[in-house]
């Protein structure tokens, strides 16, 4: 895990010490990154455990958890499958909320195969966007109501970044590149 968030970071996406990550144990313990980290050196120390609501538990009590970690916290309760969350800030999907609705939609390209569950290049793919917040406990709130709506298992706060998640490392990385590769290429078409 640390050493993807290391090429994360080499992509361009964890610009500063922005970006959060984290993972779930089988027991059910979340692990998240510490807040103000330089993603270039990320170490597998440098993540800490929290509870369900987010607060740092055990040996890390006391230790300042991301600013987002309630975000990973809804996530994990909402799709008990899942695994793995990261948060982007690559170029291509902030831009893309710019001037965007509520949603981003994609058609036709062979690479939306990348979401789980996709099977074909031929339907169209829809991921949420939601307006960016400082208010963790009302964007936790909004997630919940719109749970239905993440079938890509992603969705972009607006001029901010990206959160993919899935059953694995693997799964979330794939589910975040496929998203930026679409936004990249729909870019680049306008």
């Amino acid at each position: 895990m640390a050493q993807t968030i290391r090429a994360l970071h080499l992509k361009g996406w964890s610009p500063a010490t922005s970006t959060n990550y984290s993972f779930r144990e089988d027991e059910g313990q979340i692990w998240v990154s510490r807040s103000g980290v330089d993603k270039s050196n990320f170490l597998s120390t440098d993540f800490i455990t929290v509870d369900p609501k987010g607060n740092a538990n055990g040996e890390f009590v006391g230790v300042k958890p991301s600013a987002e970690t309630l975000i990973h916290c809804v996530i994990y309760a909402l799709f008990p499958e899942t695994k793995v969350i990261l948060h982007s800030h690559g170029v291509y999907p902030i831009v893309a909320t710019a001037k965007s609705e509520s949603v981003i939609a994609f058609e036709g390209y062979e690479v939306q195969k990348g979401f789980a569950g996709q099977t074909t290049h031929e339907g169209r793919v829809e991921i949420p966007v939601f307006e960016n917040t400082q208010d963790m406990i009302e964007f936790a709130d909004t997630l919940r109501k719109n749970a239905s709506r993440f079938d890509c298992h992603s969705f972009i706060m607006r001029k901010h970044g990206t959160y993919a998640w899935g059953t694995s490392l693997f799964e979330a990385k794939r589910h975040l590149e496929t998203l930026d590769y679409l936004c990249q290429c729909d870019y680049m078409l306008k």
